[in-house]
């Protein structure tokens, strides 16, 4: 369990200038950074090989205004972006962290582009729920794997080591207030005691510990994490210690479209491309282009916390351009019919209900008449046989609430003052989603990963 402790009672066996907990996207572009600051750094990942949050995305990382962007036409700007978050999460965003997250995202990808050959695309065939440009940067690849792997080679290449099957678990303090080191747990039993001038939480937040989940996210307790287990809240727990505001501790990232049981994340684009879900009953519950984090509550909210994702063979050759989609095509997780009747036996959805639903999607996708949950069918294909489905629940991603920053990211305390060696980013510090599972915009995570990282990293290289 995450502890502070008095520096009287440290007896350090190393001694370093930065130590970056977590060897996510938030912590490695920090630890570049800080490197690049002419600190030394040392990474902690408490598993065998990193891997976390990140590789467990889609590795989309939103920003507007970049030179990606400008190259494609794309018309958008670090305040068009940060009217789009607040738009989701009506207004209840901290705002100086919106600001501070849109207006250094973008430097930080060209950053990460020119100096460590991170090369960005950008995805222009759909726009996710809430966002009004084309601005979700990825690696070629498309995933958060590929993503992870292109940091940790940049890590490598700029001589930033990394202790793997290290649990950071202690800080000690000095009398300033300032951490003056760390204590790490091996799988041995062993400790080490690490003296630093800087520490980068970059550990994430608290999604993977049951009991902080119920106490803090009540209304998440019961849902699936599809998360990484090592998010235990420590980060949240050193803060509590040293009395650091928080904020926002009821809002998370959810999703509505986790195949079951595969545990597999089927891309939220088949919903805004033109797919439905339907629950057990095969009817609509909800407007399915409002937000895949939300959906989380209405799937759960179904009999058996279970929906269908309904489809057609456009979308199904659409879906396979996403590696997390093969990979559910892969398990088995893909039910396809000829006929409605076929689909119907194969998922066991009543046949004349599921007949009903489709002919009113159908009617409000010709225009012909309005849907009962405000969702605008026009604007795409009707869906045709050959049919496909996909069997899923609603899960907790990760969580967004989190200390609180100031713009170089150091951690404020309830005083107003701040711990002057101490930074937070990604899921450790608040993130931008406001209070609640609404307010998350897609790639709302690895916005506050990277760009509090890169900020993080400078301000905590330039202490040491």
């Amino acid at each position: 369990m995450a502890t502070v402790r008095p520096v009287s009672e440290m007896a350090a066996s190393a001694e370093t200038g930065v130590v970056v907990i977590g060897a996510g996207a938030c912590g490695l572009t920090a630890a570049l950074r800080a490197r690049e600051a002419g600190a030394e750094v040392i990474l902690i990942e408490r598993d065998a090989s990193p891997s976390g949050s990140t590789a467990m995305s889609s590795g989309f990382v939103p920003a507007g205004g970049t030179r990606f962007q400008q190259a494609m036409g794309i018309d958008d700007t670090p305040a068009m972006f940060s009217a789009d978050i607040q738009k989701k999460a009506a207004n209840e965003a901290v705002p100086a962290l919106v600001d501070l997250a849109t207006r250094t995202i973008g430097p930080a990808l060209e950053w990460l582009a020119d100096r460590h050959d991170v090369d960005w695309l950008v995805l222009d065939d759909f726009l996710y729920p809430g966002h009004s440009r084309h601005r979700m940067h990825a690696v070629p690849e498309k995933t958060g794997e590929a993503l992870l792997a292109r940091l940790l080679a940049a890590a490598e290449t700029s001589g930033i080591p990394i202790l793997t099957n290290a649990h950071a678990d202690t800080m000690f303090v000095d009398d300033n207030g300032s951490i003056a080191g760390i204590s790490i747990n091996r799988p041995d039993g062993g400790t080490e005691n690490i003296a630093c001038s800087a520490v980068v939480l970059a550990c994430n937040g608290f999604g993977g510990n049951a009991d902080m989940v119920e106490r803090l996210l009540p209304y998440m307790k019961d849902a699936p994490y599809y998360g990484h287990l090592g998010n235990q809240g420590d980060a949240l727990l050193w803060g509590e210690a040293l009395g650091a505001k928080t904020a926002c501790l009821e809002a998370c990232q959810g999703h509505g479209s986790l195949a079951h049981p595969h545990g597999v994340l089927i891309t939220w684009a088949l919903m805004m491309e033109g797919a439905i879900q339907v629950n057990l009953k095969a009817q609509r519950f909800s407007n399915e282009h409002v937000g895949y984090s939300e959906q989380a509550v209405h799937v759960l909210a179904q009999p058996e916390r279970i929906a269908w994702n309904i489809f057609d063979r456009r979308l199904n050759e659409f879906a396979m351009e996403f590696p997390d989609y093969r990979d559910a095509a892969a398990a088995g997780a893909i039910v396809s019919g000829e006929t409605l009747e076929e689909l119907s036996k194969k998922t066991a959805l009543p046949l004349e209900a599921l007949r009903s639903t489709l002919a009113q999607v159908a009617d409000c996708q010709a225009g012909k008449a309005d849907d009962v949950f405000g969702r605008d069918f026009t604007t795409k294909p009707g869906l045709q046989a050959p049919y496909h489905a996909v069997r899923v629940t609603g899960a907790l991603f990760h969580t967004q609430g989190g200390l609180m920053i100031d713009d170089t990211a150091r951690v404020l305390l309830e005083n107003g003052s701040a711990v002057p060696n101490l930074f937070a980013g990604g899921g450790a510090a608040c993130g931008v989603s406001g209070n609640n599972i609404s307010g998350y915009l897609s790639g709302n995570g690895l916005l506050t990963a990277i760009a509090f990282g890169w900020i993080a990293g400078r301000a905590a290289g330039s202490t040491s």
